[in-house]
């Protein structure tokens, strides 16, 4: 999108990246973010459904596992150079970032289906575990390299230690040795240059055995280290160096080894970076109710319940009820102009929709409706505002023309104009028709525009062209307060004198204006005052049979739900039944069995009946599934032939047709009540006992069910 910094200053939208820069973990992405521009539409629509999915995460208990970070750029310039030797806190980052990558690639694909997007991101970087598991061999959770690093480092820090207690050991004989005479001073010790040193009284410095490492200011303390002492102590500054030395060659080692892996890390920080972009608009989402509406590829907006963002934030910290706006933009409705009274929030509702636009194009979620429907324009120009220059001496109007000119260069159909004031800073007459020929010129075009003006010429153009459309602030006449709505479809009064009245012009001074304006002109505000009243009480009484007519629509499909519910509840009820039905009458032949057992009918002839039984009941069961089987078999070869031809396909249906033709012909002449009849596939018997179209009711003695004709066979 191309759009000027003053244009996007007039829509505040560096205000707007200023509210979300704190939100994100690094402060090289905070400035980022203040530098955020519109994006083509595929990158935007991507980031928009990623930022969407994130905030989705605050929603729900999947809180993905993304923390504070350090980034590891400084690390990335320069490790590659020979030789060259990280810090330790330059690995501890690196070791970070590599975990937090490995965390977020095993989370997402967990939840794919939540999380498309943000695990498409991830599953591509090549995770190597390698550089973990490198850096933990050399670092422990400190930060601090590990003894076992390396078996000379091991040996070295061994020495250390041997050393720091020979040190100490040394010294305390030393010291309580002459603790018992009066060599020492009351303080006995002290440190110096990190060494333990005894307080010897001056006067006795010499009978002392030692290395004299300093004396107090006054002269009366010399520091001795004892002789005993020193040994030890070049024996561990000696180690020390030696430390340090391998640490050095362990962590050049270790720089060396990583190196392999740079691309990777930065793949990882590039990722990071990312994703912590997408974090911070998805908290920022959070604070204002954003959500991602229909991204269309067509003309098409339809923004419902649209608040300001940075209004949004302001009067929810100041407690104060904050107003949206619904409005629609399409090929067929290009252009909407705005009529009504000052500070009835005609600036607010463009300034909403540009930067709605402008946020929307940059991958930030808006504070919309769900259902609301945007699409993505090449170019947004803007004239709100007092444009007055005292530097290069231009008078509002000049300005507002210069721009004026610089808009009518570049607007095409794909450009979104908002002008405020249309017209306004000239003399009205000769300012109006100039506006008049500039909003035909953006009508020639094509452009999309929302247009706020007082002019009375404009709202009667609007009313002439198929493709434009008037709107109103509405505006309570008996209270004269702004109801800061909304009207789309009709042009809006400037109630002028009403409103000069509210704020205590005198009632004379206001009659007398209005003698000298024409009277058609206070006629015809007068009608558009009394229009808009009454579209208001209209737009009202249908949204209130609306909203009531989709109860009635939602009452009458959950009553349909239920009654299909009830119908197959019964269904299975006599499928049931039937089952029932059969193991009795199988139950009655066992217990028949038994009695003719019972009263002496030989055992041999008892399971001779019963085995016939038996292979009666397999042979019925066993022969329906495998007729059933072959039979399906065979259709199903059969339609696989035919569907390689088309005209067969065609023949079939027609066939269909009239074999539906003929059973329905044959069904008008037994279907009647009192006809004997059951359902397809099933053995209970019933009676037609009433016909309702084609719904059938079949009484089966015990109980009643309401069933369609074609599922009904003749007995």
């Amino acid at each position: 999108m191309q759009v000027s910094q003053e244009n996007l200053q007039e829509l505040e939208f560096p205000r707007l990246l200023a509210e979300i820069a704190p939100l994100a973990y690094s402060s090289k992405i905070s400035e980022k973010i203040l530098e955020l521009q519109p994006m083509s539409i595929d990158e935007a629509e991507l980031s928009l459904k990623k930022t969407s999915e994130f905030l989705s995460s605050y929603e729900s208990e999947n809180a993905i596992p993304f923390d504070e970070y350090e980034d590891i750029e400084d690390a990335l310039k320069v490790m590659h150079i020979e030789n060259y030797r990280l810090e330790n806190h330059a690995f501890v980052k690196i070791k970070n970032l590599t975990e937090q990558v490995g965390k977020l690639q095993n989370y997402f694909p967990k939840l794919i289906e939540v999380f498309p997007n943000l695990n498409n991101d991830v599953k591509d970087l090549d995770f190597r575990k390698e550089i973990i598991d490198k850096i933990a061999k050399v670092f422990n959770r400190f930060g601090e390299v590990k003894s076992d690093a390396s078996s000379d480092l091991k040996t070295i820090r061994t020495e250390i230690q041997h050393a720091r207690k020979a040190i100490q050991e040394n010294f305390n004989r030393a010291l309580s040795s002459l603790a018992q005479g009066d060599f020492l001073d009351d303080i006995r010790e002290s440190i110096i240059d990190d060494q333990r040193v005894l307080a010897v009284k001056s006067g006795y410095k010499k009978r002392v055995a030692g290395r004299t490492l300093g004396v107090s200011k006054t002269g009366s303390i010399t520091y001795i280290q004892p002789e005993s002492v020193i040994k030890h102590q070049f024996r561990l500054r000696e180690n020390e160096e030696e430390e340090k030395k391998e640490i050095d060659r362990i962590l050049r080692k270790l720089t060396a080894e990583l190196t392999e892996f740079q691309p990777q890390l930065e793949d990882y920080q590039n990722y990071i970076f990312d994703l912590d972009i997408i974090r911070a608009k998805a908290r920022f989402a959070k604070m204002i109710n954003g959500v991602l509406p229909k991204i269309n590829r067509h003309k098409s907006l339809k923004l419902i319940n649209a608040f300001h963002p940075l209004l949004w934030l302001r009067n929810k910290a100041e407690n104060k009820e904050i107003f949206s706006q619904t409005l629609e933009l399409s090929e067929k409705n290009r252009i909407i102009c705005i009529s009504g009274p000052n500070a009835g929030g005609k600036s607010i509702t463009l300034k909403t929709l540009g930067l709605l636009q402008l946020m929307i194009q940059t991958g930030i979620l808006v504070p919309v409706h769900p259902k609301s429907e945007m699409f993505f324009f090449d170019k947004l120009m803007t004239d709100i505002g007092d444009n007055q220059s005292i530097e290069n001496h231009l008078s509002t109007y000049s300005s507002r023309l210069k721009k004026m000119a610089s808009i009518i260069r570049e607007a095409n159909e794909n450009t979104l104009l908002l002008i405020d004031e249309f017209g306004t800073g000239s003399d009205p007459e000769l300012g109006g028709a100039l506006a008049e020929a500039f909003l035909e010129f953006f009508y020639e075009k094509g452009s999309y525009a929302i247009i706020t003006t007082h002019y009375t010429n404009i709202k009667l153009v609007v009313e002439q062209l198929p493709h434009a459309m008037n709107a109103a602030m509405l505006f309570d006449e008996e209270t004269l307060e702004p109801m800061y709505k909304l009207e789309i479809g009709q042009a809006g009064s400037s109630f002028t004198f009403e409103v000069a009245e509210k704020n205590r012009i005198p009632r004379f001074i206001i009659h007398n204006a209005k003698k000298k304006v024409e009277h058609d002109i206070v006629n015809l505000d007068k009608t558009i005052v009394k229009l808009q009243q009454e579209k208001y009480e209209v737009e009202k009484l249908k949204s209130d049979l609306t909203t009531r007519k989709e109860s009635v629509e939602d009452k009458r499909d959950n009553l349909h739900k239920l009654n299909e519910q009830l119908q197959q509840k019964l269904f299975n009820f006599q499928k049931l039944y039937e089952d029932e039905h059969r193991k009795l009458q199988f139950g009655n032949k066992v217990e028949a069995f038994i009695d003719s057992y019972t009263k002496g009918k030989s055992r041999k002839d008892v399971v001779k009946d019963f085995v016939k039984l038996l292979e009666q009941e397999k042979f019925r069961k066993v022969g329906a599934d495998k007729d059933e089987s072959k039979r399906l078999q065979v259709v199903k070869r059969k339609i696989t032939q035919q569907l390689k031809k088309e005209e067969v396909i065609e023949k079939i249906a027609e066939t269909n047709e009239k074999i539906e033709e003929k059973r329905q012909k044959e069904r008008a002449l037994w279907l009647k009540i009192g006809q004997r009849v059951r359902i397809s596939g099933s053995t209970s018997v019933g009676t037609i006992e009433m016909i309702s179209k084609n719904k059938i009711t079949v009484n089966y003695g015990t109980f009643k069910t309401v069933i369609s004709a074609d599922e009904l066979e003749r007995i």
